[in-house]
């Protein structure tokens, strides 16, 4: 962190983010659409719903791209539309197989650029795009795609499982830029290589199917201290953590401050929640695949997240009065897990 700032203009910064209010509006949504079904394990709130079927676990997801992406950088969205979707499935301890798309156009010159970023992502990582629709007439411009993956059903990663003492653990691969078109974007993909990245997906599946995590999430465009919120709110927990432990790049090189590196959306990264006897293997194992993962802080029964710095403390949300999400723990599992 730089000397200016607090844990209380940090606390502000991540409670008044675009990319943490917009997802306010969920819980209302999920309650209005949810209808019992025997088959499906974990739903709303998940990365990914978990599906079984034949003793397997499908995974089944689907993200939009920001408008103001599209309008940044049409290329990059439609690279991002592929890499947050593959990200959801790794996430969840899944192997990604293939994509649809739902893409409205308007200009055929944005159209050129989004399906080369696609297309680029999707070979890159080696996941194929199958299908989907196009609207070639459309009054606007926007890029939606849904992902199916697969797990073992005892190796699944939830969001919603959180354990009271668990460590939390940031992993984040920190070598890369802020991406030329969008100010809160770490790219730390396009430089790579396939196998680079696909290393760095496939870990997480490793993880999943050896049980060092008790729950996990991708990190989003809530950022870091905005992710482990929606993790705690779905859980039903909360925790504390040390703003001075979170994974960054050196941020002056980088002409980044603290407060923008925490609401930035990284080309990979995870928060995870474990057992403290796991927190050694997991740092080495991203470690292995370039990514740098600290222990920075531990679960509680607050309901409410905590930051710290230098001594000093102060709420970010309380998940009781105000959430994120508005889900609880019971809107996530569809079993009672």
């Amino acid at each position: 962190m730089t000397q200016n700032c607090s844990t209380e203009s940090i606390a502000k910064v991540v409670q008044e983010y675009e990319g943490v209010r917009r997802k306010h509006a969920i819980g209302e949504m999920v309650r209005a659409l949810k209808i019992d079904a025997p088959h499906v394990v974990a739903s709303f709130g998940e990365d990914a719903a978990v599906i079984e079927h034949n003793g397997e676990a499908l995974l089944l997801a689907a993200d939009g791209i920001w408008s103001r992406l599209m309008e940044a950088d049409p290329y990059w969205a439609g690279y991002c539309s592929v890499l947050v979707n593959i990200h959801d499935i790794a996430a969840m301890g899944g192997h990604p197989i293939a994509m649809v798309d739902i893409f409205s156009i308007a200009k055929t010159t944005v159209q050129e650029q989004v399906v080369k970023g696609m297309h680029d992502a999707s070979a890159q990582f080696g996941v194929p795009i199958v299908g989907g629709h196009l609207h070639p007439d459309a009054p606007y411009s926007v890029i939606d795609v849904s992902i199916l993956g697969s797990a073992r059903m005892d190796s699944v990663i939830y969001s919603h499982t959180a354990q009271i003492g668990d460590s939390v653990i940031a992993a984040i691969d920190i070598t890369g830029r802020v991406h030329p078109s969008c100010a809160l974007n770490w790219d730390s993909v396009t430089m790579k290589t396939a196998a680079e990245v696909r290393a760095q997906i496939s870990l997480m599946e490793q993880i999943g199917r050896k049980h060092l995590v008790t729950a996990g999430k991708d990190i989003s465009n809530p950022g870091i201290i905005g992710t482990l919120g929606m993790l705690l709110e779905v859980s039903g927990k909360g925790a504390e953590i040390d703003l001075g432990l979170i994974p960054k790049p050196n941020l002056a090189a980088n002409d980044l401050t603290f407060e923008q590196w925490v609401r930035m959306y990284p080309g990979m990264g995870f928060i995870l929640t474990a057992n403290k006897r796991h927190v050694e293997e997991l740092i080495r194992l991203f470690s292995s695949v370039g990514m740098t993962a600290h222990e920075i802080g531990s679960v509680n029964a607050s309901r409410e997240l905590r930051i710290r710095y230098e001594g000093k403390d102060t709420q970010v949300f309380d998940f009781i009065k105000n959430g994120i999400m508005h889900l609880s723990k019971e809107d996530v599992a569809c079993q009672g897990r």
